[in-house]
């Protein structure tokens, strides 16, 4: 039987579709490695173990960060902002990737001479990482 969500998460700005957006931030550098979206459920799951779970929008179910690929995020520590409509995750990435492209962080292209140039090499290929393209 799932538990009750806390007051203090259902009380956070959640959006019509009962989300709010969470950035994944490596503790260590300061840099941020992704955007997703959290449900108050994964929120609570994510406080409770310790890991982050997110809720994926186009497979519309909650997952656990690395359950296929193994890159788990540790969550130090949660903050939210002063409007309560997004939640800051302080984490330490296992394995040093947290892109599904193989990549340190979701933000790997920079904008320069009119277009996206891409700034981060692959750490592991994906075919390595799933066993197939994602």
């Amino acid at each position: 039987m799932p538990q009750a969500i806390p007051t203090a998460i259902q009380n956070l700005k959640w959006d019509d579709n009962n989300l709010i957006v969470a950035i994944a931030q490596d503790a260590q550098t300061g840099r941020v490695l992704m955007v997703a979206y959290m449900n108050p459920e994964a929120l609570q799951q994510t406080i409770q173990t310790g890991y982050a779970y997110y809720y994926s929008r186009s497979r519309q179910q909650q997952w656990k960060k690395g359950e296929t690929s193994g890159h788990t995020q540790r969550v130090l520590e949660i903050r939210t902002d002063c409007d309560g409509d997004a939640i800051l995750l302080q984490i330490q990435q296992n394995g040093g990737i947290a892109c599904h492209t193989g990549r340190e962080s979701c933000f790997y292209r920079q904008w320069q001479h009119n277009d996206w140039q891409i700034q981060d090499h692959v750490i592991k290929d994906e075919q390595q990482i799933y066993g197939k393209n994602p």
